[in-house]
C-alpha cells in the first residue's frame, strides 16, 4: 500500500504542476507521431516522386520530427525548435509540400507548449512561428498566407483553451483541500476543547480528594496525563490545518454526539435506505482510538460511500471493513459498480478523493483509491495510531 500511496502522491504533485503523467505523455507521442506520419509523410511521398535524392532526405527529416515528438511533454520548446527547422527544410527540398503541412509537427508542439508553459513563453513561440509567414505568401499568395497564419494561431488557441481547463481543475482541487482542512480544523478544535474541559474537571476532583483519598486523586492525575497527551496530538493536527472560523459562544455545547467509528451502523443505515446493500465488517477494538484518527476513519468511510452513491454506475453492493491492529487502523471500502467516464462525475469523485487523502495525510497516514481489475472501485486507507497519541 505504501508504494501505491506514493504513486498517488506523485499523481497529485504532477497535477498541481500541470505536468502530464507517463501514460498521458506516451499517448501524446503516439497520437502526434501518427498524425505527422499520416499527413506529412504521405505528402512527402507523393510530392517527392521523381525528385531522386531529395525524397530520402525529406523522409529522414520527417522521421527526425517524429522522434523529436517523443520529448514533447518534457521539453516542448526544444521540440518546437527542432520540428520547425526540419519542417522548413522539408519544404525547401519539396516545395510541392505546402509550408503549413511541412511544419505540422511544429504546430502540434506549439499547441502543447501553449497548454503547459507560461503565456509569455507561448506568445514568443507564436511570434516565432509567424516569422515564416512571408514564405507562405510567396508560395500561395494571400490564400496561402491566411491558411498558414490561421493554422498557427489555431494551434496556439487550442493550447490556451486546454491551459484554462487545467487551471480551473487545479483551482477546484485547491479549494477542496482548503475546505477539507477548515472542516477538519473545526472538528479537532471541538475535540481539544472537550478534552481540556474534562482535564479541568478531573484536576478539581483530584484537588478535592487529595488528602482523604490519595488513590482516587492518583487515578484522576493519570487520566489528566492521558488526556493531555491526546490533546497534544490533536493540537498537532490543528496546527497543520487552517484556523477554523469562529463560532458563537456555547454553540458546541448543544451539538449532537460527534461522528466516530462507533456510529458506522447509523451511517450504513442511511445508505441502505437508498436501496444499496451495505456489508459492515469490524476487526479489533476501536473504542480507545485517538479522536482525530477515529474521526478521520469515519469521514473516509462516509465520503467513500457518498462517492459510491453518486458516481458508481450500476453499484448495488458496497463492503466496508475497519481493522484495528496494533498501532494502525485500516479502512477499506469496495463497491461493485463501474465508474462513468463523464467529466462531471470524474470531477466530483476527484474532489472527494482529495478530501479523503487530506484527512489521511493530516493524521500521518496514507490512502489509495482506484478501480479494481475485475470491476468495482476500492478506497483503502492506513491510519497510524502512534502519530497522534
Amino acid at each position: 500500500m505504501d508504494r501505491r500511496s506514493r504513486e498517488l502522491d506523485d499523481v497529485f504533485a504532477r497535477e498541481a504542476r500541470g505536468e502530464l503523467s507517463a501514460r498521458a505523455a506516451r499517448a501524446l507521442w503516439w497520437g502526434s507521431a501518427g498524425l505527422v506520419l499520416a499527413v506529412l509523410g504521405t505528402s512527402v511521398l507523393a510530392a517527392g516522386a521523381g525528385h531522386g535524392r531529395r525524397l530520402p532526405v525529406a523522409v529522414v527529416l520527417v522521421l527526425v520530427q517524429v522522434c523529436a515528438l517523443r520529448w514533447l511533454a518534457r521539453a516542448p520548446v526544444a521540440v518546437l525548435a527542432v520540428t520547425a527547422a526540419t519542417g522548413l527544410a522539408v519544404w525547401a527540398l519539396l516545395p510541392a509540400v505546402t509550408l503549413t503541412g511541412a511544419v505540422l509537427a511544429a504546430q502540434v508542439a506549439l499547441c502543447v507548449l501553449s497548454a503547459t508553459r507560461p503565456r509569455r513563453v507561448s506568445v514568443r513561440a507564436l511570434a516565432a512561428m509567424c516569422l515564416p509567414a512571408p514564405l507562405a505568401l510567396g508560395e500561395g499568395g494571400l490564400a496561402g498566407l491566411a491558411v498558414y497564419v490561421l493554422a498557427v494561431v489555431l494551434a496556439w488557441t487550442v493550447g490556451q483553451w486546454r491551459r484554462a481547463q487545467q487551471e480551473r481543475t487545479r483551482a477546484e482541487m485547491r479549494r477542496a483541500v482548503v475546505e477539507e482542512r477548515a472542516r477538519i480544523a473545526r472538528e479537532v478544535h471541538d475535540v481539544v476543547a472537550h478534552t481540556l474541559s474534562v482535564m479541568v474537571i478531573q484536576a478539581g476532583a483530584a484537588d478535592d480528594v487529595f488528602t482523604q483519598r490519595p488513590e482516587q486523586a492518583r487515578q484522576a492525575l493519570q487520566a489528566i496525563e492521558t488526556g493531555a497527551r491526546s490533546a497534544l496530538g490533536e493540537l498537532r493536527l490543528l496546527l497543520r490545518a487552517f484556523r477554523p472560523d469562529a463560532e458563537e459562544d456555547g454553540a458546541a455545547e448543544h451539538r449532537e454526539p460527534g461522528p466516530s467509528l462507533a456510529r458506522l451502523d447509523e451511517l450504513a443505515d442511511t445508505v441502505r435506505a437508498t436501496g444499496m446493500t451495505v456489508y459492515m465488517h469490524r476487526e479489533g477494538a476501536t473504542d480507545g482510538l485517538p479522536a482525530a484518527v477515529d474521526l478521520a476513519a469515519y469521514r473516509i468511510v462516509q465520503e467513500a460511500l457518498t462517492n459510491t452513491l453518486r458516481h458508481a454506475a450500476g453499484a448495488d453492493e458496497v463492503s466496508v471493513r475497519v481493522t484495528a491492529e496494533g498501532d494502525c487502523v485500516t479502512v477499506t471500502v469496495v463497491d461493485n459498480g463501474r465508474t462513468p467516464q463523464g467529466s462531471s462525475a470524474a470531477a466530483g469523485a476527484g474532489r472527494g478523493l482529495v478530501g479523503m487523502k487530506e484527512r489521511a495525510r493530516l493524521v500521518g497516514g496514507s490512502l489509495r483509491a482506484g478501480p479494481l481489475p475485475g470491476g468495482g472501485f476500492e478506497v483503502a486507507a492506513q491510519l497510524p495510531v502512534e502519530r497522534v497519541s
